[in-house]
């Protein structure tokens, strides 16, 4: 082990090299609402802890990273270094089916593409301090993706917006990855929830995914947020996996 090197090779990747062959990589993940994730990928077991130490003595606290629920070798090496558990996270897979939406009273939808984008941002910032205020951030998935500063909505294209009594009232983030889509945020004002607007943004974007061809999505859900489970299973998801965030304070 004496001829590994460990190289910060760019400022978000490191590599581990032996003898001119590279023997394992790390990176680092900015999340939107600010955390760091990092993640260490080794060819010798024996080379993880040099890895991921040299990493961890570049960045500064919390950190965090995502291991399979199940994988407990791969917890404890990281519980080893100093992570310890914080959340649990459960990942669905939802079948597409081309059935119209049940709209509430009042309710319209834009599809993907038709919100006006200064409301819709309006819409987002307001539905990102309402969680803040209550649940907090760090409850929600998050994938990694660049951002101006202070803005968190990327690509308005990917949004369909449910409209009640001419107000922007809720949004879904539907993002096609090949043969599947990816659910990346499903989210009503606080005082428009519980008639029905989630749910009606999730069947009109399963619909519409099953309009382009796409058979499935998936979805990630806290194990703790039981309104979200309950909305996902009720039209049909089965659960695929999960995953454990451990923490590094």
């Amino acid at each position: 082990m004496d001829t590994v090197h460990i190289t910060r090779v760019a400022e978000t990747r490191w590599e581990a090299v032996d003898d001119g062959r590279i023997i394992g990589e790390g990176d680092v993940s900015h999340r939107p609402d600010g955390r760091l994730f990092v993640s260490v990928d080794v060819w010798q077991d024996a080379v993880f802890d040099r890895l991921a130490t040299a990493m961890l003595d570049g960045l500064t606290a919390p950190l965090h990273t995502l291991v399979g629920a199940d994988d407990h070798e791969l917890t404890a090496k990281w519980e080893r270094l100093g992570f310890t558990p914080g959340r649990r996270e459960w990942e669905y897979v939802l079948p597409t089916a081309p059935v119209a939406p049940h709209l509430p009273e009042g309710v319209t939808i834009l599809p993907a593409g038709q919100a006006e984008e200064a409301p819709l941002r309006a819409l987002d910032r307001a539905i990102r301090e309402e969680v803040e205020a209550t649940v907090g951030w760090h409850t929600m998935p998050a994938e990694v993706r660049p951002r101006p500063a202070g803005d968190t909505l990327v690509d308005p294209s990917k949004y369909a917006v449910a409209v009640r009594n001419g107000a922007y009232a809720g949004l879904i983030r539907v993002v096609p990855v090949r043969s599947r889509a990816r659910i990346g945020l499903l989210a009503v004002r606080a005082e428009q929830r519980r008639h029905g607007i989630g749910r009606a943004l999730l069947t009109h974007a399963l619909g519409a995914l099953h309009q382009g061809g796409i058979d499935s999505a998936w979805a990630e859900v806290d194990d703790t947020n039981m309104a979200a489970i309950t909305l996902v299973e009720g039209i049909g998801a089965r659960p695929s996996g999960s995953y454990l965030e451990l923490v590094r304070h």
